[in-house]
């Protein structure tokens, strides 16, 4: 399989039929993305390359498959009994950013009929499109991957600057959002660091919580399998202890701190 770096914009992921999507996969009755029951769908491409990513299969901008908008919104309206008062729909990735008019589309359309819609973005592009998209979006879960930006370069190989300043055009909206942090032993679990992400976020009003993530190795066969070198090995999970002083660390922070 290649690998595509896509360019900022990521402006070619718009050709085709704007009423396509390009995605990895579906989740239907996902509980872990959101509030309630969520119809999940997970985007095709990413220009992050996170060393502990769990799906690197969604990199290529050219893999996935497409499926138009009109079916997903038939699929989420179908499952909405069982969204209850606090499901929806999520979409994840990969990163949703790169697809933003689309989703745009989608969103509008699902907002008409009372639908709750969520991103789970890296932040990674900050434009005047993606403001728009986040007007329409009830909730936003962002993937803070390192408050250190060197830290962030060596996890992810780019700048948290965009992240950052995401988090910021949130805050001036004043719409909800929730902070999710993935915790790598050496990697993310500084002490210092984890006191200076508090310290940058904790007088915002839009974060209702942080939810640490803590690393896992769930993903390494998809690695091998890709024939793509793994760059933890050797990495295990958190320890109780190291997750319980994150929690004690953030809870000075943030109102609420969960631990999926």
């Amino acid at each position: 399989m290649s690998i595509i770096y896509p360019q900022q914009d990521a402006s070619h992921l718009n050709e085709k039929d704007p009423e396509q999507i390009r995605i990895h996969s579906i989740e239907t009755f996902g509980t872990h993305d959101g509030p309630g029951i969520r119809f999940i769908v997970f985007v095709q491409g990413c220009q992050f390359r996170c060393l502990y990513c769990h799906n690197p299969d969604t990199f290529d901008v050219k893999g996935g498959k497409f499926v138009t908008l009109d079916e997903i919104e038939k699929r989420v309206l179908r499952q909405r009994p069982y969204f209850g008062d606090d499901g929806g729909i999520t979409i994840s990735g990969g990163e949703p950013l790169l697809h933003r008019t689309k989703i745009l589309t989608l969103f509008k359309r699902l907002k008409e009929k009372g639908i709750h819609t969520c991103l789970d973005s890296n932040g990674r592009l900050v434009n005047k499109q993606v403001e728009e998209l986040l007007e329409y979006t009830d909730l936003l879960m962002l993937d803070v991957k390192h408050i250190n930006d060197d830290c962030h370069h060596k996890l992810t190989s780019v700048s948290n600057g965009p992240t950052l300043k995401l988090a910021e055009m949130r805050e001036k909206q004043g719409k909800p959002m929730w902070i999710r942090y993935v915790l790598v032993p050496g990697w993310s679990d500084q002490e210092e660091y984890l006191h200076e992400l508090g310290q940058h976020f904790k007088d915002y009003k839009t974060i209702e919580k942080i939810e640490i993530q803590p690393y896992h190795k769930l993903g390494v066969h998809k690695w091998e399998a890709m024939g793509m070198e793994y760059g933890l090995e050797g990495v295990e999970p958190p320890t109780k202890e190291q997750i319980e002083k994150t929690v004690e660390i953030f809870s000075q922070y943030f109102k609420e701190v969960h631990v999926n």
